[in-house]
């Protein structure tokens, strides 16, 4: 069968192929740009004798750093009497970290980590410290003291797996004795109305918690004791993995021993620079 031929043929010819140089670099998709990574912040201070019991203090803070990295208990710097100045850099010094906590109670403390994991701010009303610590004893003494007390609701329309999941954490925070326990909620089949009866059942505790690294994780107590709802969430804050875990307290939010020994050193090497 004879049938029409175009010539030139379509899709051939000049202006239809890439030119010799185009396309010979590769694109590739931006990748998130907000990974925190530790900078050292050298504070901006002439060398003053003014300023001895800040850097003094802070030699004080990095050998407890050592001391807690080797199995120590936690330690506490009151820093309400130093001046203007010298709280100044201190406060410059340690910076920000990763991990920042709310605290309720009476008072109500704020918790920010430093840039040297486990050296942790720790303020409220007449209340002006560094603890160091895995992490704080405040985050663990009243962490399940109910801010939004549990109610015993009943299980409505669309709650289905909930009950058998309250039923499960209720067993495990009686027995508990130092054993993780995880529920991965992203895993398992549940509906809205079983989250929502879930929060319900589980009340809200004291202490809610930010990690930020590459995303965000966030910790909130329940108001059932060693019962923890942990949330990771991307850089697109869009959430990842969803669990409740029984535990003294979730590791994402612990600074490990390896943490503390280097933040000794790193402490050591700024006050050097400092002088």
């Amino acid at each position: 069968m004879i049938r029409d031929v175009q010539i030139p043929p379509t899709g051939f010819g000049p202006g239809s192929q890439p030119s010799e140089t185009e396309g010979s670099e590769l694109e590739y998709m931006s990748l998130p740009q907000d990974m925190r990574t530790y900078t050292p912040s050298i504070p901006m201070v002439e060398a003053d004798p003014a300023l001895a019991p800040a850097m003094a203090l802070m030699g004080q803070i990095a050998d407890a750093a050592d001391k807690v990295a080797k199995g120590g208990k936690s330690v506490s710097f009151d820093l309400s009497g130093l001046d203007k100045a010298n709280r100044g850099l201190i406060a410059e010094t340690m910076g920000e970290g990763e991990v920042a906590m709310k605290l309720r109670g009476i008072p109500a403390l704020s918790v920010q980590e430093s840039v040297f994991a486990g050296i942790w701010t720790v303020t409220g009303v007449g209340i002006d410290r560094i603890d160091v610590a895995t992490v704080p004893d405040a985050a663990r003494d009243h962490a399940f003291v109910a801010s939004v007390e549990r109610r015993a609701v009943q299980a409505g329309p669309g709650v289905v797996n909930a009950p058998a999941l309250i039923a499960e954490l209720e067993d495990k925070s009686a027995g508990y004795a130092g054993e993780l326990h995880v529920i991965n909620l992203t895993l398992l089949p549940h509906t809205e109305e079983d989250l929502l009866w879930l929060d319900t059942r589980l009340g809200q505790g004291a202490t809610d918690i930010l990690s930020r690294g590459y995303g965000n994780c966030r910790i909130r107590a329940t108001a059932l004791p060693h019962v923890w709802r942990v949330q990771f969430f991307n850089s697109m804050d869009t959430l990842i993995l969803d669990t409740l875990e029984v535990t003294d307290m979730p590791e994402v939010v612990l600074a490990a021993d390896e943490d503390l020994a280097e933040s000794a050193a790193r402490l050591r090497q700024v006050m050097e620079a400092i002088r």
